[in-house]
């Protein structure tokens, strides 16, 4: 990047943009963060983004980086500089150290303990800040963030493979595999971001799977497993791993005798009261323990059955879906979403700055959830 010159604040903004994603997975609860240092001419000068949960912020990176060229420099950063003494100093202090002289912020930051407070700080020591450059694609890669420090919730992505006629299982509940190997490659991925693999009960006694990231990512997800009566069996996948993922089972009803049995081989057991509509865990209890954890990222792996009942919970943030080009047919084959559903047509969720990738032949289609 030495050298090169930014066309407009948008233009260094999305570079901006694009190295705060490699802090993702390595730096929640904490929100990913990229900022980039500009001399008055439009040269890049310096960059950083936060790399790691307790290290130093993207903004502290860029002015390390920048050194004395800072002063007298602009900055962009995708969220407000930081107001207050955490695991770090405040970044709004070292700005207004280091001597910059303007500070493009492309959004504010939604916790309470910031929220204006660092942008305000910087007008008080007289820089110019500007806010509001790429405000949707920061807001959209700050959501997990937004949602688990103004909810207490995980966000939550929910994920499935199915055949061209909308299955993930075949009449005999045959799965195995829908998707191809490409599009199990980038599930892998994905689950090594994540704070948490949720399932079923019924799906983990049909697959007997391991729920782990192969090869590893930069997070060690706790699989997390609703099952009412505490039916997971000491032999499975799950409980024979437990000392390389932790395993966490939501029981409502279960047996004590059972409970303590998978307590001894090193699972935990949390029991939670079922929801009296639907006769299933209500999803906000599970997702309200999760958040209380400070997970931040939750994925789905499951049969229709507790997707629907996140579905209708309004609780899936984000999908991942993976089509493959087969068709199984069969009236009693088995859908991805079950649970009540929707009424009509118009009221059907959508999918915002979604994209569509060819993996193959398979196709991966993922964006988020349109909340309005």
């Amino acid at each position: 990047m030495r050298n090169f010159l930014f066309a407009d604040d948008e233009s260094a903004m999305n570079r901006a943009l694009e190295i705060a994603q490699r802090g993702i997975g390595f730096v929640e609860p904490n929100p990913a963060v990229g900022a980039v240092v500009v001399s008055a001419e439009s040269r890049w000068i310096a960059e950083g983004f936060h790399s790691e949960f307790g290290g130093p912020h993207a903004e502290v990176v860029a002015l390390q980086e920048a050194g004395e060229q800072a002063r007298g420099a602009t900055i962009y950063v995708t969220l407000e500089p930081c107001s207050h003494h955490g695991k770090t100093p405040p970044c709004a202090d070292a700005l207004i150290t280091a001597g910059i002289s303007r500070a493009v912020v492309a959004t504010q930051d939604p916790a309470n303990h910031v929220a204006g407070r660092g942008i305000a700080r910087l007008r008080a020591a007289g820089i110019q800040v500007d806010i509001g450059t790429c405000r949707q694609q920061a807001e959209e890669l700050i959501s997990p963030f937004h949602k688990l420090f103004t909810q207490g919730l995980p966000y939550v992505h929910a994920k499935w493979a199915m055949t061209l006629d909308g299955n993930i299982a075949s009449r005999t509940g045959s799965s195995k595999w829908i998707s191809n190997k490409t599009s199990r490659n980038v599930v892998h991925k994905l689950r090594g971001r994540m704070d948490a693999i949720l399932t079923g009960i019924g799906t983990v006694n049909a697959d007997d799977p391991m729920l782990t990231a192969r090869p590893p990512g930069p997070r060690v997800p706790t699989r997390v497993i609703l099952d009412s009566q505490a039916r997971l069996r000491l032999d499975s996948k799950l409980v024979k791993s437990v000392d390389q993922a932790p395993v966490l089972v939501f029981t409502s009803d279960a047996d004590k005798q059972r409970c303590d049995a998978l307590r001894s081989q090193g699972v935990e057991v949390v029991s939670i009261q079922r929801d009296e509509q639907t006769g299933m865990m209500n999803p906000l209890n599970i997702l309200t323990e999760l958040g209380g954890r400070q997970m931040t990222n939750v994925l789905i792996e499951s049969g229709g059955q507790v997707l629907g009942s996140f579905f209708d919970s309004g609780q899936i943030d984000e999908i991942h879906c993976f089509i493959a080009p087969k068709l199984i047919g069969g009236d009693n084959a088995v859908s991805p979403i079950g649970g009540v559903g929707l009424e009509s047509m118009e009221q059907a969720l959508l999918l915002e700055h979604h994209d569509v990738e060819n993996l193959d032949g398979d196709l991966y289609i993922h964006g988020c959830v349109k909340t309005t």
